[in-house]
């Protein structure tokens, strides 16, 4: 299995600790969290981990370290608690969030580990990957594949790319560019993915796997999602950084 430590040169292979919080007190109740928890840091730790090579710790909590990065769970992008669109802490720490009445029929456990995957390989949701002169994709390891799954302790996980995803080359045979071994090349998608582009340094775009996923995420409610930052035009509040403490 492919490892993608040149990715992550000058990270601490300390685990950062990243806060679980749950504002979603009408869809998501305490034991839930913790087996969601669980069931997130097994996936991590038995899928992503020996991929992509950036251990993580999460618990469980309301009053998150000044250091913690944040997976926060809301019913809707209107929670009070949600202090603005942004993807930072008051403290300038990365930050992910999840609607959960959004999702509709999508698991919460696939949005959560989809929001947890991309928050620790791009913290800031500003990395761009050359595939060549004029394009660059977005750093995102999940959009691709982001309507596939696997199961971990009952939980169904979010599909994610692989390294060799990235790179466009011409690899081995049998390489393997997902965790489920879908795609075949670099750069490619499902009929359920989608990827976001920027055209000669300037222009960014959204590219889909398919018209009804097109569809599908045109009607989404797009507003808290990390991956609006990247877009100019995008569902985001003005600001990165939220401008209170959380409760």
């Amino acid at each position: 299995m492919k490892k993608a430590k040149r990715a992550l040169l000058g990270r601490s292979l300390k685990p950062v600790r990243i806060a679980c919080i749950n504002h979603a007190d009408e869809t998501i109740d305490s034991g839930m969290m913790g087996k969601l928890t669980a069931a997130l840091q097994k996936c991590y730790d038995e899928h992503f981990l020996p991929v992509w090579g950036y251990p993580v710790d999460l618990y469980v909590t309301r009053k998150p370290k000044q250091t913690d990065w944040q997976l926060v769970y809301f019913d809707d992008a209107s929670d009070k608690n949600m202090l603005g669109r942004h993807e930072l802490t008051y403290h300038g720490q990365p930050i992910s969030k999840i609607f959960v009445k959004a999702l509709g029929d999508e698991p919460v456990s696939v949005a959560a580990s989809h929001e947890l995957f991309e928050m620790v390989l791009d913290p800031m949701a500003n990395l761009w990957a050359d595939k060549d002169r004029n394009t660059q994709y977005a750093y995102e390891v999940c959009d691709a594949v982001e309507e596939d799954a696997f199961l971990v302790n009952g939980f169904s996980m979010s599909n994610f790319v692989y390294p060799s995803w990235f790179e466009p080359i011409k690899h081995p045979r049998g390489t393997r560019f997902d965790h489920n071994g879908t795609l075949k090349a670099p750069f490619s998608m499902t009929e359920g993915g989608y990827v976001i582009m920027k055209v000669k340094g300037r222009k960014v775009i959204k590219a889909f796997g398919s018209p009804a996923k097109r569809r599908r995420f045109n009607a989404e409610d797009r507003r808290g999602h990390r991956s609006e930052f990247r877009d100019p035009n995008g569902k985001h509040h003005q600001g990165r950084r939220a401008a209170k403490k959380q409760r």
